[in-house]
């Protein structure tokens, strides 16, 4: 799909959702998973209601995407806001494009992540929040906001029209194959669905395997036509998927600490009266904090669902894949600047 056509179909779907008040999905599923009922002949929202969409990739199952719902039907009720969720890619399974739309000034908000983020608005120091086996502790992004270099990176993202408004921790990610993987020479010549961008492409360069950077919803069909040989993502997002359909192995090497980076445009912010905006702030941060301690407390439901479904859990030994990815840091590939892990874990007390 051009650009030019997606810009058409996302104004036409953030478009038509805007008729309609309260928080149904657009998607096709309430917050629950069931079918939302028509509602053509909804009457139109007051116009001095705010509007705005939120929309993610994720299957209506996971933390994020429940989150989002909580959110959306929390600002409906203030009367202030006319809020829709969009899920499973409805509007669009490319995340990075769904940012744009929003830079443009299409009142979304998306789930991004910081390895997106850092290789699409040119600003690397971001990425070390999601590099491989720098931060392992979800309780550490509860401080994030607060710190200097964070607010730093907050006014370069607000100078090219993005803002950040909430980081959510959204569980660890691991290798989903179609076979075994118990050491990183498994890995090698691998095709895995990852990361199309600087971090995922430095992760496969330092496992040996060949990264395959398409959407999302690509995966299971590639997996199933052996153009791909797995994938690595977070297990509510694999199990939400049905990959263990297609995967039955997972080496459990949590390579990155998933992060879901909520950003709308500063536009869309600034357009907002200010008590609106306060409101609209604290509600998806309260919600982020919220949701990420349920995606921790879920993990272990999931994996265990997976196993029920066939699926074999390996327990690698985590220190020879720490090992192998430890030339990333010495020779700079994601291009850090000088002293920034150290910067991190002070302002963050780590």
């Amino acid at each position: 799909m051009t650009r030019k056509i997606l810009m058409a179909a996302l104004v036409t779907a953030v478009t038509a959702g805007m008729v309609f008040a309260g928080g149904n999905q657009q998607s096709g599923q309430s917050s629950g998973g069931a079918a939302a009922p028509a509602t053509g002949g909804a009457a139109a929202a007051p116009a001095s209601k705010i509007i705005v969409t939120f929309a993610g990739t994720e299957a209506a199952s996971t933390g994020q995407s429940r989150m989002m719902q909580e959110v959306a039907d929390k600002l409906n009720a203030s009367g202030r806001f006319n809020a829709d969720v969009q899920i499973n890619g409805a509007l669009s399974g490319d995340t990075d494009n769904l940012v744009t739309q929003a830079k443009l000034g299409i009142p979304l908000v998306i789930p991004s992540d910081p390895t997106r983020l850092a290789s699409q608005f040119n600003l690397s120091d971001i990425s070390i929040l999601m590099a491989p086996y720098v931060l392992t502790d979800p309780a550490a992004l509860d401080k994030l906001s607060d710190t200097a270099l964070f607010k730093e990176w907050q006014t370069k993202l607000e100078a090219q029209g993005i803002t950040i408004v909430a980081n959510m921790y959204n569980g660890f990610r691991s290798f989903y194959t179609a076979t075994p993987v118990n050491t990183v020479a498994d890995l090698k010549g691998l095709r895995i669905r990852g990361f199309g961008n600087a971090t995922g492409n430095a992760l496969a360069k330092y496992l040996g395997f060949a990264n395959i950077g398409i959407s999302w919803g690509e995966t299971l069909p590639g997996i199933q036509q052996k153009t791909l040989d797995g994938c690595e993502v977070q297990v509510a997002t694999a199990y939400g998927s049905a990959i263990y359909e297609v995967t039955k192995y997972i080496a459990l090497t949590k390579h990155y600490m998933l992060q879901s980076t909520f950003v709308c445009s500063t536009r869309l912010l600034n357009s907002m009266p200010e008590a609106d905006r306060a409101f609209f702030l604290a509600t998806i941060r309260e919600a982020a904090q919220k949701y990420g301690q349920v995606v921790a407390s879920e993990e272990d439901g999931y994996y265990q669902q997976m196993r029920d479904q066939g699926v074999t859990i390996t327990e690698v030994d985590l220190k020879e894949f720490q090992d192998a990815i430890a030339p990333l840091y010495t020779n700079n590939d994601l291009g850090f600047t000088a002293g920034l892990k150290d910067r991190l874990f002070k302002e963050l007390g780590l």
